[in-house]
């Protein structure tokens, strides 16, 4: 296959030009040859052994496109695949709430970092217990992803325990976060019930249906199941989406040596296939509707049977995804700021370090789960404040270095000479700011740092997250939306 351009199903705005352009830190690793191998393995994958699906309307459109389908299971001809990536648009946008809220622009060279979803356990900053999730703390979370710069988006973090007892706790959940955030929004939800009520919350926040999708502000993460089967809600999820051109990523986990072969490759090229069929299916009920590329390939640790984050076969993964979305043009779903700790600590920090270096140097242009721990059962607002640190470190490192002459600075050598200083040059005063300056870390000598109390990274972090939890205040929902809200909240299954 040869990677084709294609005309977008809707303009996008485009970066801005940067004032000096930078030579920037680049991570790569697949040839074109590679990633022709691997969409070769794939589309026989989805050929040969197909799929089962178990919902009618994805067979009906799979059979009415031409795919072999034999009962539950449909095999799918690369025609098909060739096709979708035809239709569907090299990017998107993602907006927060409000007409002037700025784009996450899903294409190019940005790279975005949000929270994960649906953790069990909380790592509660103001007692330092680890407990269930309560609303109130999804709250404070999601205040918190409001308040940091580097923390572009929200996702869900974590299910609380105390919604309405016998029904579903999703719309709860979204409703929490959409009143304590005005970024965008990723959603996470079991039925279509579900995210009907959470597309209405969605609409009414954004000022209605059309609104909402001339400037989305939500997409959905969804799952099939590996290995190859699509289950009926995921896919009635999938195609709703298509049909209401909400964006979405269908991003498959598979479990390298549990649900998927125990060779990184043969993990991407199964995990691929399984994209590749629900971009199929969602283009066929929708062409043109936008889509985010990827999958989460894991591996299942044969010593403890853990489904581990902080590895790095996991990396490789994650920057073999990122060249095959390139290698097709679309937008990629990524990983960043997660741990297989329990606690916010060494190794926490150096898997955070591990992971965004990772995403921002291979391009994935919308990393969830900062704030994960416990290989994805816990959530703490301390470690998405610390990640958040690292975020912007590590932003700094891959804007690369300018190479103009303003930068090279030979006059400015040239005036100050042998044995001079440079402290109090006009030069050094316009370009310091260039340099980056840490929130969090510390800096200082040993006198003055034990003078002002002799603080810990960590006594700071916890400083930190409880100032942004008890004094950031979001944008607030208008009346009108929060009513709205309510309403659906009382309807919803």
């Amino acid at each position: 296959m040869k990677p084709r351009r294609r005309r977008r199903t809707r303009p996008i705005p485009s970066s801005p030009s940067p004032a000096h352009p930078r030579r920037r830190p680049k991570l790569r690793m697949l040839s074109q040859e590679d990633c022709r191998s691997i969409h070769h393995a794939s589309c026989r994958i989805l050929e040969k052994t197909g799929l089962r699906i178990f919902e009618t309307e994805g067979l009906a459109l799979l059979k009415e496109a031409g795919a072999s389908v034999d009962g539950d299971r449909a095999r799918i001809p690369a025609g098909l695949v060739e096709k979708a990536l035809k239709t569907v648009p090299n990017g998107f946008a993602l907006y927060g709430r409000g007409e002037n809220s700025s784009a996450l622009r899903l294409f190019g060279d940005d790279v975005y970092f949000g929270p994960g979803s649906d953790t069990l356990r909380y790592l509660d900053p103001r007692s330092g217990e680890r407990r269930p999730f309560r609303l109130a703390d999804l709250a404070d979370c999601a205040r918190v992803c409001d308040a940091l710069p580097q923390i572009d988006f929200v996702m869900s973090m974590g299910v609380p325990q105390d919604t309405p007892a016998g029904r579903s706790y999703f719309p709860h959940q979204f409703a929490a976060i959409l009143a304590n955030t005005s970024k965008p929004i990723v959603m996470v939800c079991d039925t279509l019930e579900d995210l009907r009520a959470m597309a209405d919350m969605a609409a009414a926040a954004s000022g209605g249906r059309d609104a909402l999708q001339h400037r989305p502000s939500v997409l959905l993460y969804s799952e099939p199941t590996s290995p190859l089967q699509h289950p009926t809600e995921a896919t009635r999820k999938l195609l709703f989406c298509a049909e209401r051109r909400i964006p979405i990523t269908h991003s498959p986990a598979p479990m390298m040596g549990g649900t998927a072969p125990v060779t990184v490759a043969g993990a991407v090229a199964l995990g691929n296939a399984e994209v590749l069929s629900s971009l199929v299916m969602h283009q066929l009920k929708q062409p043109g509707a936008p889509f985010l590329y990827g999958h989460g390939v894991h591996h299942l640790d044969m010593k403890t049977m853990v489904s581990v984050y902080g590895a790095p076969e996991f990396q490789l993964a994650r920057l073999m995804a990122s060249e095959m979305g390139r290698f097709y043009r679309l937008p990629v779903w990524g990983y960043g700021g997660h741990s297989d700790s329990k606690v916010v600590d060494s190794q926490a920090a150096a898997d955070a370090q591990f992971s965004v270096m990772v995403a921002l140097l291979a391009g994935t242009h919308l990393n969830h789960d900062v704030g994960y721990l416990e290989s994805g059962l816990a959530h703490s607002p301390e470690y998405m404040v610390l990640t958040a640190e690292i975020i912007a470190m590590n932003r700094r490192f891959a804007a690369g270095v300018r190479l103009d002459p303003e930068a090279l600075a030979l006059e400015v050598i040239d005036s100050v000479g042998p044995g001079g200083e440079f402290l109090s040059t006009d030069h050094t005063m316009a370009n310091w700011r260039d340099l980056w300056l840490p929130e969090i870390f510390d800096r200082q000598r040993l006198e003055p740092w034990e003078s002002s109390g002799g603080r810990s990274a960590e006594d700071t972090l916890r400083e930190r997250t409880l100032a942004l939890m008890d004094g950031h205040r979001p944008e607030p929902l208008p009346v009108q939306a929060q009513e709205a809200v309510e309403a659906i909240l009382d309807r919803a299954p």
